[in-house]
């Protein structure tokens, strides 16, 4: 991101004009929320310019950002999104070479929705946690077995709980649902993370969605001439586009959002999670005393640092005024989920991690017609794995300083790179 420019006319106020986070990339990604603050703070909607020039407006405080999410002039279709930047910049990529249901509107997304929200209703949900629980306990055992056989003699062991636990748990359960080998689950983590991080790779993009495209395609196409097709999410989509429902390209894009949707925000929420807990010993503490109150924290878990910070980048298809500043008609806006839930007019104490809170509602899924379809199904992969890890290794400590940690290079997610940590026995 680079610094704002001045801001276009509108007939109400001037929104704020706020520098972007460019002067020290790792320091935001790191710790986004003073510079948030300052955006809510300052003003119902803040400008910035994207490194291509787009001009972006971005709303953070809580009640603006749930109205929008709810706000049909709030479009989201990316080819309509691209063409409209293609307008105006040259090399803007807005990920449009992915049709799904987050970059469709209706009909299309009521369409494509439908298609697939069944896999994730409440009882297929829970029927899963079993499948969670026993994949939760071998990638447990698997971390016991390294503390057995310490390399220094001493029976500790140092582990990287994003590449050894918080990644495999929701690849591995996602692949289950959708059918795919979970023997290529660091292919899709390579595709994924060239997807959504912002390191201005367009080639590496290009090359992950055709490289992703052709895979997928190449499996439903063995799977469509089996007589004996198993019960997933894979042979739902294949039945949708035997009725005319699905194109392959929307096969493509259901099995991107989904294998990637699918991990990506868990594995954050994982992540922070316990890093939360690592700075909060008494609260560590507090739910390992009584694990029924998991479902309660991984709501607080949510709020405290939302695995998604920004949404998906929407656009006005009329002028939207946000608390007396108008956005033109054609403007590209983005909702800062992690600023609206540390909103102080919303939640009390709203920077300090509360495990027993009270004041529920935060927009850490989203809202509208795109709320987080697996929201349930993330929350019962947080509640199974968050429980089984402080039970099997209360004494878990960081092993390195925090300032050393790295985060994920993307304003719109909010996750570790990698979490060191010495496990005891």
């Amino acid at each position: 991101m680079t610094t704002a420019t001045a801001a276009p006319r509108t007939n109400g106020p001037r929104p704020e004009e706020t520098a972007a986070p460019r002067q020290n990339p790792p320091t935001f990604l790191s710790d986004p929320y003073p510079t948030l603050a300052r955006m809510r703070e300052a003003a119902p909607v803040s400008v910035l310019h994207s490194d291509g020039g787009l001009r972006l407006w971005i709303i953070p405080r809580y009640a603006d950002v749930r109205a929008a999410l709810f706000d049909r002039r709030l479009a989201q279709d990316a080819r309509r999104a691209q063409a409209l930047a293609d307008s105006r910049f040259e090399g803007v990529n807005l990920g449009a070479e992915i049709t799904h249901m987050l970059s469709s509107d209706p009909p299309d997304h009521t369409r494509l929705r439908r298609v697939v929200q069944a896999a994730f209703s409440r009882k297929r949900v829970e029927a899963m946690r079993p499948m969670v629980e026993r994949v939760t306990l071998e990638l447990l055992d698997g971390l016991d077995a390294t503390v057995a056989r310490p390399t220094t003699g001493a029976p500790t062991a140092t582990v990287d709980l994003i590449r050894d636990f918080a990644f495999p748990l929701p690849i591995l359960v996602v692949c289950e649902l959708l059918g795919f080998p979970p023997e290529d689950r660091d292919l899709y983590r390579t595709w994924s993370t060239a997807i959504v991080t912002q390191e201005g790779d367009q080639e590496a993009f290009r090359r992950a969605v055709q490289e992703m495209g052709a895979y997928v395609l190449a499996l439903a196409d063995r799977r469509a001439r089996r007589n004996d097709r198993p019960d997933d999410l894979l042979t739902e989509l294949l039945a949708a586009r035997e009725r005319g429902e699905l194109t392959d390209d929307e096969i493509v894009g259901m099995v991107a959002l989904l294998l990637i949707g699918g991990h990506e925000t868990t594995v954050n929420l994982l992540g922070t999670s316990c890093l939360a807990l690592l700075r909060e010993p008494g609260q560590a503490a507090w739910l390992r005393a009584d694990p029924a109150r998991m479902p309660m924290a991984v709501e607080e878990f949510l709020r405290y640092d939302s695995p998604i910070c920004m949404a998906t980048t929407r656009f006005t298809t009329e002028p939207v005024e946000v608390g007396g500043v108008e956005i033109p008609k054609d403007e590209f806006v983005l909702l800062s989920l992690g600023a609206a839930n540390r909103d102080p007019a919303r939640f009390q104490d709203p920077d300090r991690l509360v495990l027993d809170r009270r004041d529920a509602g935060h927009l850490a899924f989203g809202g509208g017609i795109h709320r987080c379809l697996g929201a349930l199904l993330g929350k019962l992969e947080a509640e199974v794995a968050l429980t089984a890890l402080l039970a099997r290794f209360p004494g878990m400590t960081l092993a390195c300083q925090e300032r050393d940690l790295r985060w994920r290079n993307t304003m719109m997610l909010r996750g570790l790179e990698s979490l060191p940590l010495t496990l005891r026995r």
